[in-house]
């Protein structure tokens, strides 16, 4: 076991539950409804934005009852660390699948949202017929990017570094079934 397993480990030993995996479970079926309500019938691109977007893309996805195409995007500020840095784009989908298409992006969580408004952009200028954002947190503090917003929103998290259901201590804990945040 390396350093950083090591740390992980007593991370998650220490950490407060914010939201147990019921909540979470809870807050993906509202979601789903909410989704399926706008686009059944639409034929939407749903978006997955990697690698935070995976499981809350995978828990909405089985839950919508129509036909929908799914691809995915990567961009990234955090690079395996705790802080945000420059944005670094590891891929975008093709501009030919965008255009003219209602869009879905689902991610795991808003935070200070300069990912998500870069993100925004870069898909505008794809030329899609609609494009909304949703996520299964959102973190509560004044610290957001003018124009940050999601359309669908899960769960309010308070201002502390959170992990699981998507979200990562240093790369480790997204595949928990619940949200936690890092003892102070």
């Amino acid at each position: 076991m390396n350093e950083l397993h090591a740390e992980a480990e007593r991370v998650l030993a220490e950490a407060d539950c914010l939201h147990d995996a019921a909540a979470v479970q809870d807050a993906y079926d509202r979601m789903a409804g909410a989704i399926g309500a706008q686009y059944a019938g639409r034929n939407p691109l749903v978006l997955c934005v990697m690698i935070g977007g995976l499981a809350p893309t995978a828990e909405i996805g089985r839950r919508l009852s129509f036909p929908f195409e799914l691809d995915y995007l990567h961009a990234t500020r955090y690079r395996g660390t705790t802080q945000g840095g420059g944005l670094v784009w590891k891929r975008q989908p093709e501009a030919r699948r965008i255009e003219g298409r209602e869009v879905l992006v689902i991610d795991d969580i808003l935070d200070e949202g300069h990912t998500l408004v870069a993100i925004r952009q870069a898909l505008q200028d794809f030329g899609p017929a609609s494009l909304q954002v949703a996520v299964l947190a959102e973190k509560l503090h004044d610290r957001r990017a003018p124009q940050a917003h999601a359309e669908f929103i899960g769960l309010k998290v308070e201002d502390r570094y959170v992990f699981g259901c998507g979200m990562d201590y240093k790369e480790y804990w997204r595949q928990l079934p619940a949200i936690y945040a890092v003892k102070r």
